[in-house]
């Protein structure tokens, strides 16, 4: 489990997501989204041109219409974000 600000995030094994969820309703806590993702083991920093373009991917992928999900495993450090966005 790890907190950030208001809000927790819980991570388990998805043989255990359900009782886990079903835990915290009788408990009367309420979730903003629940749900078994794809979680990197490790991950790739990039930064530069091999950031901008993984972005690029990125979106290109999530706006494609046959496409439900993307799980990637790329770090971009967040002063790299930000100059890409602001270009």
């Amino acid at each position: 489990m790890t907190e950030a600000d208001d809000l927790f995030q819980i991570t388990t094994a998805p043989d255990k997501f359900e009782a886990v969820k079903e835990a915290l309703e009788r408990a009367g806590i309420t979730t903003a989204s629940a749900s078994v993702t794809m979680v990197p083991q490790g991950t790739v920093s990039l930064t530069g041109s091999a950031a901008e373009q993984t972005l690029k991917l990125l979106e290109e992928l999530e706006e494609h219409e046959d496409v439900q999900d993307v799980a990637s495993n790329f770090d971009i450090p967040q002063e790299e974000l930000e100059r890409l966005s602001a270009a």
